[in-house]
């Protein structure tokens, strides 16, 4: 068996893996990227959500995305529609924006492996010491003073160490991209109530011109529903704002999970960190999660890179990384599954007035809120500003999540 040997081992190729490879190899570290697929974004698993702040940030090309300026609501009995004066979301081109990833982490060093399967984990006194992968009909050895579990929803390196067990909490979604007569390039819907899906939501995102994304998301257990057949009963019988549309011509279907068991994983081990999918990075209102991937994969991979040259890879030099994301998000993402724990519970008629509370935000309120940027003292603000009933039931919910009640 052929044995290489590098600083530091990624698996994964998606926004993560890629993430992180960059970061490790800027930091002078020797990097492998190992991705099971014969290209990068070969499949597409994600609708491809994400905001104009991350976008900039990350220095995403702008032709990889769509942005998006106004958000449509639909209940069963209600529709809401927020116009913004400027794009606050985007809707990336997965593939351009993952493969441009990939690039960024191959120009700076990492050597990346296609067409490569983890088929198990090198462990040297226990601890992680590169894994096994099958590179067509051979077999290579990877060996690393790291290792970033970067292998998404199957978590491949942690539940081959046995640190982690399935995920028990999760989402379910298929999507077909289509060409749709009537898209409107500006303008995301979101679908809410058992019309659409009985525990989840239905989309529409534009990708610019007549190209959409038209999905379905489930959540596990709450409904074992299989989200490809409600996309098709949806696009047979197209109710609420499918039914203007026109013409829709599907081009692929998608098909993707993602956890929802909130930030439940210890992300580093002795000589291992899990990051994206694999540490559960996803904001639970509605399940998208490529900025953190992209955020904390960079973080893994300076992380990684610094305890390499420092010649300590032990749990307690990786904990860096771990703190740093805690402290970013995790007030913040146990917050929103408290909201998306009572949303995923509401009926058609409740949903039908929670429409009516969303009816008040401006839209830099509604993208806040849907991003899970909120706390205590900004939903004081909010609820100065809105004096209303519906406000002051949306400031009662945050403030009831947010100080644990």
């Amino acid at each position: 068996m052929k044995v290489r040997h590098f600083d530091v081992v990624v698996v994964g190729g998606g926004p993560a893996g890629s993430s992180a490879s960059y970061a490790a190899s800027m930091g002078g570290a020797s990097v492998a990227m190992l991705e099971r697929e014969e290209e990068i974004a070969e499949s597409v698993r994600t609708s491809g959500v994400t905001w104009m702040e991350d976008v900039r940030s990350f220095g995403i090309p702008s032709n990889c995305y769509n942005p998006i300026k106004n958000y449509s609501f639909c209940s069963p009995n209600n529709t809401v529609t927020t116009r913004g004066a400027v794009p606050m979301a985007a809707v990336l081109d997965v593939r351009k924006t993952y493969r441009w990833l990939a690039d960024q982490a191959k120009k700076s060093g990492t050597e990346i492996f296609l067409g490569t399967t983890v088929t198990g984990v090198l462990r040297e006194g226990g601890r992680a010491a590169g894994v096994v992968a099958g590179v067509g009909e051979a077999r290579r050895e990877f060996r690393a003073k790291v290792v970033i579990d970067a292998s998404g929803f199957q978590s491949v390196v942690s539940r081959g160490m046995g640190l982690t067990s399935r995920w028990k909490r999760f989402g379910v979604g298929a999507e077909y991209e289509a060409r749709a007569e009537g898209a409107d390039s500006d303008t995301w819907w979101l679908m809410v109530g058992q019309k659409y899906s009985p525990a989840g939501y239905a989309w529409i995102f534009p990708l610019g011109g007549e190209m959409v994304r038209i999905g379905v998301g489930v959540g596990r257990p709450e409904s074992y529903e299989d989200p490809a057949r409600l996309l098709d009963d949806l696009l047979d019988k197209r109710p609420g704002p499918l039914g203007g549309l026109g013409r829709i011509t599907p081009t692929e279907l998608h098909y993707g999970l993602i956890p929802n068991d909130g930030l439940s994983r210890k992300t580093i081990h002795d000589n291992l960190i899990l990051v994206g999918d694999a540490a559960g990075h996803a904001n639970p209102l509605v399940l998208e999660g490529i900025r953190y991937a992209i955020r904390f994969g960079r973080v893994a991979g300076r992380v990684a890179s610094d305890a390499v040259m420092k010649g300590d890879t032990s749990e307690k030099s990786l904990a860096t990384y771990e703190k740093e994301w805690r402290r970013s998000i995790q007030s913040r993402i146990e917050s929103a599954s408290r909201v998306q724990r009572r949303w995923i519970g509401l009926a058609d008629e409740q949903w039908d007035r929670e429409l009516e509370i969303i009816r008040e935000l401006n839209a830099e309120e509604l993208v806040d809120f849907i991003k899970a940027e909120f706390g205590l003292a900004g939903m004081t603000r909010f609820a100065a500003r809105h004096p209303k009933l519906a406000a002051r039931q949306l400031f009662e919910i945050v403030r009831g999540v947010v100080g644990g009640g």
